[in-house]
């Protein structure tokens, strides 16, 4: 048997396919493996060049293979899948990678430390939350628009707090409004 010089790994959620080829490009190794056996296959494997997708989960995974001794590339999944020759499922994808990770002018992506991760993180979930106050103020302008208050935008809170209409938002009770009649009592 040959000696692998570099494996296709594709990542999914339970079950990855791996696929692995020698210096020539002549396939070696086709196997399955469970989520919990990934780390311990590629622990009693010499060190080569493991290929992946880059995913969510790709960097998280080639920061613990690459411990192992492995040299990780990852490569976009737009560059891999003209190399897919028939059917897309796991095992084709897993060929396809390693037969991409082959090429000499392939480009491939950075390994993310967990700190870059968590910075981006911590940036999209902001961004997130952004929108998601904006999407609530509009909504809020757009239903005092129906009583008749027009709120120039950028000045919801202030407009609320200058009016005196914050307590608006909720009944006696502290709760919010149950009926569209409470509502307008309260304003008149």
């Amino acid at each position: 048997m040959s000696e692998i010089i570099t494996v296709g790994l594709d990542l999914a959620k339970n079950v990855f396919q791996v696929h692995g080829a020698d210096g020539a490009g002549q396939v070696v190794l086709r196997k399955k493996l469970r989520r919990d056996q990934v780390l311990a296959f590629f622990g009693r494997m010499p060190p080569c060049v493991i290929a992946m997708e880059a995913c969510g989960g790709a960097h998280f995974r080639g920061r613990e293979i690459g411990k192992l001794g492995h040299e990780v590339r990852l490569i976009p999944p737009a560059c891999v899948k003209p190399f897919v020759k028939r059917q897309k499922n796991d095992a084709a994808d897993a060929e396809a990678i390693c037969e991409a990770a082959l090429r000499p002018t392939m480009r491939f992506v950075a390994v993310k430390s967990e700190e870059t991760q968590g910075a981006a993180m911590v940036f999209r979930v902001r961004e997130l939350l952004i929108r998601q106050r904006t999407q609530a103020n509009n909504a809020l302008r757009g239903h005092l628009t129906e009583f008749g208050q027009i709120v120039p935008q950028e000045q919801l809170l202030r407009f609320l707090l200058r009016k005196g209409r914050l307590h608006m938002l909720q009944n006696s009770d502290g709760e919010g409004f149950t009926t569209r009649n409470q509502a307008v009592r309260r304003t008149a």
